[in-house]
């Protein structure tokens, strides 16, 4: 009973060197789970960040749900991510360091239908560290042609 609901951050391995994944559950409201499930929400310019030892994401968009009525949620409220607590003193540690930061790179729901989210520990990259990936991604595309024929 997969679910066809995956939601990518296509730009976090552009500007990012991905270094450490997770996977955290996530804490949801019952019309935001619904937005998910209809497929709208969006990680663009979200991230991670630590308050009271507790991981939460923010500025991650979802949605209203059309039919919620006076219960609906705020879009780009803050949610608490779900993890071990040797997780998060793991990542608290790494996050200390200069030029790390965590950021979520795929929403989808897993075969039980809870919302998870995939986090990644990451450290930015430069511009010519992109122009290096892009170099990358056309050779890929060219070997690819080729190999068709």
């Amino acid at each position: 009973m997969a679910s066809s609901i995956n939601i990518k951050n296509k730009k976090a391995t552009f500007q990012y060197e991905l270094i450490d994944k997770y996977t955290a559950g996530i804490q949801l409201t019952g019309t935001e789970i619904k937005s998910i499930r209809a497929g709208r929400a969006s990680l663009v310019d979200s991230y991670c960040s630590f308050y009271n030892n507790e991981l939460w994401v923010k500025a991650m968009h979802i949605s209203e749900y059309t039919f919620g009525s006076y219960n609906n949620h705020d879009p780009i409220r803050e949610r608490k991510l779900l993890l071990n607590r040797k997780e998060l003193k793991k990542l608290n540690k790494k996050i200390k360091e200069k030029g790390l930061s965590i950021i979520p790179i795929r929403l989808f729901i897993d075969n039980r239908g809870y919302a998870k989210l995939k986090i990644a520990l990451a450290r930015g990259k430069n511009s010519y560290d992109k122009r290096q990936s892009l170099k990358q991604k056309d050779m890929k595309r060219e070997i690819d042609r080729i190999k068709r024929f």
